[in-house]
């Protein structure tokens, strides 16, 4: 069975759009909901997913209305995978009940451990750089290690002002309002952030 899934962040935006190339993909029944990706808890996904048998097949519009990061996205294709259930995005491409999707997955698998390496690589730089200058800083109030070592992270990054606040919070994998609080933990002051010419 065909099986669509469609999401918007926003109630601004309109689903109209994807429902009706997933209809036109000939999917029987949809899933929809109006969310944003950072949100934990997404009903409808997670319905489709409770539904899911062995054969279907499911379709979006893009990548980015499933997954909410890389990683999230190749774990949900595994997982999927592992129930011998397809994905077939209608705008990247991206079929993996084909050998050649099958293919470009795996290179969406090889990309999200580059990243996850990467983001603990600038995690402990952060830690670091954080160390050098003498912040050893006990662990906040309310944060777990993980946190701790994240806000180190985003204090040093946000402080070099290379990358923009939106890439600093994707590069560490959290959500631009978790990096302002991370930042209020590690007692950084807050003001019109500016990129720095590197």
């Amino acid at each position: 069975m065909k099986i669509g899934y469609a999401r918007v962040s926003t109630k601004d935006q309109n689903l109209d759009l994807q429902i009706d190339a997933l209809k036109k993909e000939g999917c029987e029944k949809i899933y929809s909901e109006i969310i944003s990706s950072v949100k934990s808890e997404r009903v409808q996904l997670q319905a489709m997913i409770t539904s899911l048998r062995k054969g279907d097949v499911i379709i979006i519009w893009k990548l980015d209305r499933l997954g909410r990061s890389l990683k999230n996205l190749v774990d949900l294709i595994n997982q999927f995978i592992k129930q011998e259930v397809g994905l077939k995005s209608l705008n990247d491409h991206i079929d993996t009940t084909t050998p050649q999707g099958r293919l470009i997955f795996n290179m969406f698998a090889s990309l999200a451990e580059f990243e996850r390496d990467l983001i603990q690589e600038r995690t402990m730089a952060g830690l670091n750089a954080a160390r050098a200058r003498g912040r050893l800083g006990g662990k906040p109030k309310g944060l777990s290690l993980e946190a701790q070592s994240l806000a180190c992270a985003a204090e040093t990054l946000y402080k070099e002002g290379k990358i923009s606040v939106n890439q600093i919070a994707k590069q560490l994998g959290i959500a631009k309002v978790t990096l302002y609080n991370y930042l209020r933990y590690r007692n950084v002051p807050i003001g019109s952030y500016t990129k720095k010419d590197t």
